[in-house]
């Protein structure tokens, strides 16, 4: 794992820095800190009511942010947002945590308990107007990205160390049982976010190592990038030919936080990424 010419993207420094994303249409990158309650672009942030953890972009205005209590039709150029539905709302110990949109045209969201409480969590997707809780049981909810070809999806209860990996029909909704794709467990890796790129490699922030680890799709390891922060978060494609790679970090469970934890940082030249899918909210 060498290090690269990574540097920060802004002055920020977020508790708990999450959500990475490149909008395909603005060209523009976009971040949360989840427990500051805040969405940060390069150019200006805005602050929620409450913890705010990931978004898809509807057009080039118009995203649909997940919140601790429901998923928001947020309008970047207003600032204004509506509820589009609950999101266990009825629950004081659970937020979002990671998500992402999916080819078909869904939003997937993982929840957990805001203190980690074991399988307080879920992962639900929201598909033209409708709800459903895919899978219950989780903690931390992590990794959620799909196949460049659109017929499977990645994801990870983060304590377990396994990444897994399910069929997708022709709609986006899980078919069959999920299968452990990539068990980082001899390695005491603990995966976070994910994404795919273009080939279908699978990089992934790995907590506590300060890196993103890139995987082919048979699994076998194919690379890791360094960042100067251990709680490597989130990572995203972007830049104007999705060859840069963003990654988000965190100040959280850090004893002793330098100055650049919590920080979010850019690795120009990576590899090639994916655009980001759009969701559509026609029923």
């Amino acid at each position: 794992m060498g290090w690269l010419p990574v540097t920060p993207v802004s002055d920020i420094r977020c508790e708990l820095g999450e959500g990475a994303f490149w909008h395909p249409l603005r060209g523009e990158f976009f971040w949360f800190d989840i427990t500051g309650r805040r969405l940060h672009a390069l150019a200006q942030s805005w602050a929620f009511d409450d913890m705010v953890s990931a978004m898809g972009w509807v057009d080039r205005d118009r995203v649909i942010i997940a919140s601790e209590t429901r998923l928001i039709l947020f309008d970047l150029g207003t600032g204004t947002g509506r509820t589009l539905c609950a999101l266990e709302a009825e629950s004081a110990v659970t937020r979002s945590n990671d998500g992402r949109a999916d080819p078909q045209g869904g939003f997937w969201i993982g929840t957990m308990g805001k203190r980690a409480e074991k399988a307080a969590g879920s992962i639900w997707r929201w598909h033209r107007g409708e709800l459903r809780r895919l899978f219950a049981d989780v903690t931390i909810p992590n990794a959620i990205c799909f196949a460049p070809d659109g017929q499977s999806a990645c994801f990870t209860d983060t304590p377990t160390r396994r990444v897994m990996r399910v069929a997708l029909d022709a709609d986006g909704w899980p078919k069959g049982v999920p299968d452990c794709w990539l068990d980082l467990g001899a390695d005491g890796l603990n995966p976070d976010g994910a994404v795919f790129d273009s080939a279908g490699n699978f990089w992934v922030a790995q907590w506590g190592a300060g890196r993103v680890a890139a995987y082919a799709p048979d699994g076998q390891f194919l690379r890791a990038v360094a960042f100067p922060a251990p709680h490597t978060s989130c990572p995203a494609f972007g830049g104007a030919g999705l060859t840069d790679l963003y990654c988000t970090t965190a100040r959280e469970g850090r004893k002793r936080p330098t100055a650049r934890d919590g920080a979010t940082f850019k690795a120009p030249a990576i590899g090639q990424g994916q655009a980001e899918h759009r969701i559509r909210l026609e029923a």
